[in-house]
């Protein structure tokens, strides 16, 4: 399986690099300026809920950065 996946990989290194740009980015934000390296529960369910806030953080902080925060409120009300 790993072979076949690392072939496919450099048949076509562009989806890779899109990959990069769209997928990496949230990633390691999440886990460098966030601090969330690892998980602090055990259990899919509560790993689950814990990943779901971290999402949800970097979510409101990206809008909050493109919008700002007054549109924002403006769109919740």
């Amino acid at each position: 399986m790993l072979e076949r996946m690392q072939r496919r990989v450099h048949q076509q290194p562009d989806k890779m690099r899109k990959r990069k740009q769209l997928v990496e980015h949230p990633f390691g934000t999440m886990k460098r300026w966030m601090e969330q390296g690892y998980f602090l529960m055990r259990r899919q369910e509560k790993v689950a809920t814990e990943m779901s806030l971290t999402v949800l953080a970097y979510n409101l902080k990206r809008v909050l950065n493109l919008i700002g925060t007054r549109k924002m409120i403006a769109a919740l009300a």
